[in-house]
């Protein structure tokens, strides 16, 4: 894991996005991608190009932004793209290869009863890249123990596991695995990927009417630093994923979410 691509908003919540991002790359020597993307068209007839004067704010308020965080040595690159979010990101990932993103909850969003806001919200359910949410004021620290919740244990995309993977042996974290038997399971499901069974400290199977039941039922028993679902048709979000923010009653964790895509 070498590129972690940090998209910025415009919230306080911005900085401490950034901070953690920074300390997480310093842990594993990765460089940061600290990201913005802008959109603007000119009005016709005007002579001030609009796009490139948004483009110039963008790039300062990146570089007055990274000014104001412990960069502790991390190399970080600066990157305002014009465009919309999911095609910047995409375009980004193309050129240098993003191995995560990591983002605020709530980049672009004030609203104590989100969760996700749209920033967010739009990476987790449109971009293909793996994506690490932080909670709001969540500070650094290493991750000794992931819960990972799911509700099937068939992972079909090749690398849907690697970020998980990576984090595990990095940290030498404790995986603790938590199969949510649903009204709607088969046989099928109750049947472990053979990179999650070799993840797994423990596994625990439990049944509940949603896998977000079956974490609020056992986050405290596993205590985790970091909680990891899959983002799948049949998943952890199954409903969630048809909106861009997700509010608070419908979800929300004190620690770091780490979203990969299943299938």
């Amino acid at each position: 894991m070498k590129h972690i691509l940090v998209p910025i908003g415009s919230t306080v919540s911005a900085q401490n996005t950034l901070q953690y991002a920074i300390d997480f790359a310093s842990e594993i020597n990765a460089k940061v991608f600290v990201f913005r993307a802008y959109n603007a068209k000119s009005k016709a007839g005007t002579m001030i190009n609009v796009n490139s004067i948004i483009g110039r704010e963008t790039n300062l308020y990146l570089r007055t932004l990274v000014a104001s965080v412990n960069t502790k040595n991390v190399d970080i690159k600066l990157i305002a793209s014009q465009g919309s979010l999911i095609d910047s990101v995409e375009a980004v990932h193309s050129e240098i290869g993003v191995d995560l993103i990591i983002v605020g909850t709530k980049s672009n969003s004030i609203k104590e009863e989100l969760f996700l806001g749209n920033t967010a919200g739009k990476l987790a359910k449109m971009s293909d890249l793996s994506v690490l949410v932080i909670p709001e004021a969540y500070v650094f620290k290493p991750i000794e123990n992931v819960l990972v919740a799911f509700k099937s244990g068939i992972v079909k995309r090749k690398y849907a596991l690697k970020p998980l993977q990576f984090i595990a042996k990095k940290f030498n974290s404790s995986v603790n695995l938590l199969l949510v038997k649903t009204p709607d399971y088969s046989e099928e499901d109750l049947v472990l990927n053979k990179g999650l069974a070799e993840l797994q400290s423990t596994l625990t199977v439990t049944e509940n009417a949603t896998t977000f039941q079956g974490v609020l039922e056992h986050s405290k028993t596993h205590n985790p630093d970091l909680l990891c679902v899959f983002r799948r048709k049949r998943g952890f979000f199954k409903k969630l994923w048809e909106k861009s923010t997700i509010l608070k009653e419908e979800f929300y964790t004190a620690v770091p979410l780490l979203i990969l895509k299943g299938k």
